[in-house]
């Protein structure tokens, strides 16, 4: 009985000890690099009908400093849990000068939902 006491109250002294590691880790300044050829975790959005139509954006032109690394990223339709919202397009920094850009695109999922697929730089 008392090796079962032990058993149980290990990974509760465990998860406490981590708690006030993370607590202290936190409460210090910590500054986390990340590359930019990383792109981070993005959540999966499943929407339950198709996305409106695009609309048609007038590209206006480049920043004249930049136009050469700067591409224009289109607009696209966003699922906000309860309706569709339009995030309008950017212009953005390429990657590499030969680095071109696949757009993202919602699929249509088998069960009926529409899941968004990121779009990503090719090149």
């Amino acid at each position: 009985m008392s090796v079962r006491k032990i058993h149980l109250a290990a990974p509760v002294i465990l998860a406490l000890t981590s708690a006030s590691w993370i607590a202290s880790a936190a409460a210090q300044s910590v500054q986390i690099v990340t590359p930019a050829t990383v792109q981070s975790q993005q959540e999966i959005v499943i929407a339950p009908t198709a996305p409106p139509p695009m609309r048609v954006e007038t590209v206006p032109p480049p920043p004249s400093e930049e136009a050469r690394t700067m591409y224009w990223r289109p607009g696209r339709w966003m699922w906000d849990g309860t309706n569709w919202a339009w995030a309008a397009g950017q212009y953005v920094e390429r990657p590499a000068p030969q680095a071109n850009w696949e757009p993202g695109r919602w699929e249509q999922r088998p069960n009926g939902g529409y899941v968004w697929v990121d779009g990503r730089w090719q090149g």
